[in-house]
């Protein structure tokens, strides 16, 4: 019979793999600390690896800002159902907005490139917000499932309201006043 002409896909090699994760975690810390100018050559310094590993995983600076911020939402997104088996819904939900809060303080430094990235992106927002949707629409699900939380209020809602959280804090210890904010938007979604 005839030649097969369809390449099978190999996986990547186990190296290949922990190269990956190596530079998601050094750009995550450069980018956070140097802001979104760092150098990709200090990417590759702190993931002690060559810069020709970092552009063969990441071709340029924006698809290394994209890396990572879908790293970013997926960490939250397991997050999300890790906290899906805390006893108490309410408290769950509340933890994960307060592990959103925590991260946009951690990573203020990259907040500006994410943001570019993710705008000049519409499958990236896409990816986000539905990842991020389900994480959350799980928390609220389980909530309003034990009618300790209101059914009237959307996943969708409450991402909008984290952004909103997000974006109105201008000063540099916004991050008390964020989960304030948080907690009372919490309270506010109890079923009374």
């Amino acid at each position: 019979m005839g030649q097969e002409t369809v390449k099978t896909r190999r996986k990547p090699r186990a190296d290949s793999l922990r190269n990956r994760e190596l530079l998601l975690e050094a750009a995550t810390h450069v980018f956070s600390t140097g802001g979104p100018q760092a150098s990709l050559e200090a990417v590759a310094r702190r993931a002690g690896v060559g810069i020709g590993t970092l552009y063969r995983h990441f071709p340029t600076r924006e698809a290394l800002f994209e890396a990572v911020y879908r790293h970013e939402v997926d960490h939250l997104a397991d997050l999300a159902g890790l906290l899906s088996f805390e006893p108490d819904p309410v408290e769950a939900l509340r933890q994960w907005l307060h592990a959103n809060v925590r991260l946009v303080a951690a990573k203020k430094g990259m907040i500006q490139g994410l943001q570019l990235v993710a705008h000049g992106s519409s499958e990236l927002k896409a990816y986000s917000f539905e990842r991020l949707t389900e994480a959350v629409g799980l928390l609220l699900g389980r909530g309003v499932a034990a009618g300790e939380l209101r059914a009237d209020i959307a996943p969708e809602d409450l991402l909008r309201t984290l952004l909103g959280i997000f974006y109105s804090q201008g000063t540099a210890d916004w991050q008390p006043a964020a989960l304030r904010l948080v907690d009372v938007f919490v309270d506010g979604l109890r079923k009374r």
